[in-house]
């Protein structure tokens, strides 16, 4: 019985091996079956690309830095007596002008105080005018020698300090009225306000205690702060000095300008930590496009190259020996140039050397693109060279098309390169 069992076993194992391997052998078979049949159909053809002209066109020579906006004036607005506040004649954020009344604090003890001393000052002016006329009367009595030099001088004594006190009494009534005005806080300066640290009601001290009842920040001018390498400082300079320089605000590096300005502030020492230079653009900022405290890119346009080689940033492609992108030629195939990259601007890439205008350059690159492939432009019918836009004569469809193009799209007495795909 027990033989038995292990022969029913060696069968079934040796059963599971041959299936096993018949299931293997066949699954080989169609594998390679199917690789011949997609190799058949796909052997010899050429890759489809997407591929634009480079071009000429002014680009200009520029320096890019990141910004902070701030304002040209600051000003944290206190109270200077202490009181109640009573009103507040604006709203969170409201834009302000200068000597514009913001806040008021109960009047009522300084205008007691100013009427005191404009009291004390009419009793003293009055005493003045009476010692003046007991001088007055006193000085024929003297050179009729019915009096005393002593009794006169006591007489010019009393005029001459009533006067002093008239004077003292004049500085109380200024200060009092200076309190007074202080119970009234207008705006120093013409901006824009902040949150409020306190709400009416309250007790505020007067400067020096606590939060500041608001800020006010000016925004239009506005000023932009930022650094550059001080390796590039000359070069701003000599630009500086001859055609000025103008500033681009952006704050989307690849988005539009949204304001410009002039140069301002060059700083006068280099940071030692960081080896930077901190400059200042002055902007309008009418429509406050930029608001204080916000991170802005800035572009210092130094000059404009005026036919500067320009490629899309897709085709320049990284390498271990720098920079390089794929050329087609004029027999269609695939050509690795290196290249050289003078500056990037937004999506388009200035190259100094290794590409001309009109060179096409392959901005759609295929995993299995490999130099001298044979390619064929996406959605023309023959290879580039042969088909549409390639620079021969008609048969291979594009070269005089192109030509025609640049006349009828350029201004008189200039070529216009289209960019072709």
């Amino acid at each position: 019985m027990k033989r038995l069992i292990m022969m029913l076993v060696f069968l079934a194992v040796g059963a599971g091996v041959a299936g096993g391997y018949w299931y293997w052998q066949q699954s080989q078979q169609g594998t390679a079956g199917g690789t011949k049949a997609k190799g058949k159909g796909g052997r010899g053809g050429p890759l489809i690309v997407k591929a634009v002209r480079a071009v000429t066109k002014p680009m200009p020579v520029l320096i890019e830095a990141v910004g902070t906006v701030e304002p040209e004036q600051s000003v944290q607005v206190r109270a200077q007596v202490s009181g109640v506040l009573k009103n507040i004649l604006f709203k969170e954020g409201d834009k302000v002008k200068a000597g514009q009344t913001l806040f008021e604090i109960d009047p009522r003890t300084f205008q007691s105080q100013y009427n005191q001393a404009l009291a004390a000052l009419a009793r003293d002016r009055a005493q003045l005018e009476n010692a003046r006329a007991q001088q007055q009367r006193l000085e024929p009595l003297l050179k009729r020698e019915f009096i005393t030099q002593q009794e006169y001088d006591v007489a010019v004594t009393s005029a001459k300090s009533l006067e002093a006190t008239v004077q003292s009494a004049q500085a109380m009534v200024e200060q009092a009225r200076i309190q007074l005005d202080y119970s009234r806080i207008v705006a120093p300066i013409s901006g824009r306000t902040g949150q409020l640290a306190v709400r009416a009601g309250n007790l505020v001290p007067a400067s020096g205690g606590g939060a500041p009842l608001v800020t006010i920040n000016s925004t239009d001018p506005i000023l932009v702060s930022f650094s550059i390498p001080e390796r590039q400082l000359e070069e701003i300079r000599r630009f500086q000095q001859g055609q000025g320089i103008r500033i681009g605000i952006h704050p989307d590096q690849s988005g539009p300008s949204v304001a410009e300005g002039n140069l301002v502030f060059i700083d006068n020492t280099v940071t030692a930590q960081t080896g930077t230079v901190l400059l200042k653009t002055r902007v309008d900022n009418a429509k406050e496009v930029i608001w204080p405290g916000q991170f802005v890119n800035v572009r210092i346009v130094l000059t404009v190259e005026p036919d500067a080689v320009v490629v899309p940033e897709v085709a320049v492609q990284p390498g271990q020996q720098g920079s390089f992108v794929y050329l087609i030629d004029a027999e269609s195939k695939v050509r690795v140039q290196a290249v050289t990259v003078s500056r990037q601007i937004g999506n388009e890439v200035v190259i100094a050397s290794g590409v001309q205008a009109g060179d096409q350059v392959i901005t759609e690159i295929p995993q299995a693109l490999q130099e001298g492939a044979t390619v064929r432009l996406a959605g023309a019918e023959g290879a580039p060279g042969k088909g549409k836009g390639t620079g021969k004569g008609k048969k291979g469809g594009g070269g005089k098309a192109d030509a025609g193009e640049q006349k009828s799209n350029g201004k008189k007495g200039e070529a216009k390169v289209d960019v072709k795909s």
